[in-house]
């Protein structure tokens, strides 16, 4: 996959000018502080916004599944079939198991903590298999023993394909990427380490 000279403004703000980056597949992290483009970025890897040039090469057919920064969890549904609107409920229940979550599966997401919501939308994102794995910010609120745990999770997941994890966090990056691309901005940048 390919990012060819991508610009995105919003009003008078740069965020994105002409920006490259080739993607092969992989566990790949795009590393930079909060603020810098990499959501939006990702946002137009998913085809959720627009670049206003560039273009994106070698999605077109391919099954994306994407972790948003917020959980967007369905407030009326239970946890398991938060996860199974994307997949069975076998496979739903596997990844919520997977997460520590088996006694929560009949929870709605009002009576799930904050780390237990991150980890519904985790599930779900997982349980999609898609063919590209989008990542925004999936760890934040969870403490370090769950965090190293769904990290396995997500490396024992995802083995081929290309997984792209968005993240500040320098510990993250480096647990669960094999190339990680260094990011300032805006506009968004790389940099050196």
């Amino acid at each position: 996959m390919e990012l060819r000279a991508i610009s995105k403004r919003f009003g008078g703000a740069v965020v994105l000018e002409n920006f490259s980056l080739n993607l092969e597949e992989g566990r790949v992290c795009l590393f930079g502080p909060s603020g810098c483009g990499k959501t939006t970025l990702m946002r137009i890897l998913a085809g959720l916004e627009k670049a206003d040039g560039g273009e994106v090469v070698g999605m077109a057919g391919k099954r994306i599944a994407y972790m948003f920064q917020e959980d967007r969890l369905l407030p009326w549904a239970t946890a398991l079939e938060n996860v199974a609107l994307v997949s069975d409920e076998k496979r739903a229940a596997k990844w919520l198991a997977g997460l520590g979550l088996e006694e929560a599966m009949d929870k709605k997401p009002r009576e799930l903590s904050g780390g237990m919501q991150r980890r519904v939308a985790l599930a779900r994102a997982l349980a999609y298999e898609g063919d590209v794995l989008l990542l925004d910010e999936p760890f934040k609120g969870l403490d370090e023993e769950l965090k190293s745990k769904a990290i396995a999770l997500v490396k024992d997941r995802f083995k081929g394909g290309l997984m792209i994890l968005v993240t500040h966090d320098a510990k993250e990056a480096e647990a669960l990427a094999e190339r990680i691309y260094y990011l300032a901005g805006p506009p968004l940048t790389l940099v050196k380490p």
